[in-house]
């Protein structure tokens, strides 16, 4: 798949309403700070398109963005685990997400971004597990692999691939500031949307 553009469609804060634009969606989840906003701008290649920060937990909307005119709809969920949050806020991005994975009718896929460097945390393990529960495909992601040497990414990705019961090459090793790991994405993207 070649992604041509992509622009900023909607911002949703009640799972309730979600719009549909008649194209199959891809989510994107993960903690706080695992690169979720950095990972849709390499992918799209609009540096501008998500919002990126470096204080984490920013995403607190749903965010919807269009892909290649309207043929694919990216949604960016808010992030978990965020600890500078109050518990209620906390209460309210994870409904909010979970009412979205329950809610889409065109998901296809839910992107999971973990950050490379960390063990899978148990709020990753209670992401993951619903998604096995509820019967929702997924693929791992993990992200900022610029900060690890090869040898230590590929060490990480078995260990990854372990602690959550996958197979290694269901993890796919990315990096958005060196611009690595895309190519693999955009296939996946292919196979997802065959």
């Amino acid at each position: 798949m070649q992604i041509k553009n992509a622009k900023f469609l909607v911002s949703v804060a009640d799972s309730r309403k979600l719009p549909d634009f008649g194209a199959p969606e891809i989510a994107f989840a993960g903690k706080s700070n695992a690169g979720k906003s950095s990972f849709i701008n390499f992918l799209t290649g609009n540096g501008k398109l998500a919002r990126t920060s470096s204080e984490p937990g920013r995403t607190r909307l749903l965010n919807y963005f269009a892909v290649n005119g309207g043929e694919l709809t990216f949604v960016d969920l808010p992030g978990y685990g965020f600890a500078k949050a109050a518990k209620s806020e906390q209460a309210k991005w994870g409904a909010l997400a979970e009412g979205y994975l329950s809610g889409s009718e065109r998901l296809k896929n839910v992107f999971v971004l973990l950050d490379v460097r960390h063990n899978p945390t148990d709020d990753d393990k209670m992401l993951l597990g619903y998604l096995y529960a509820k019967n929702i495909p997924f693929t791992v992601i993990a992200t900022k692999c610029d900060k690890l040497s090869r040898a230590q990414a590929a060490t990480r990705r078995r260990e990854i691939a372990n602690e959550i019961g996958i197979g290694v090459m269901n993890v796919y090793l990315v990096s958005s500031l060196k611009r690595t790991g895309k190519e693999e994405i955009l296939t996946r993207l292919d196979e997802i949307l065959g």
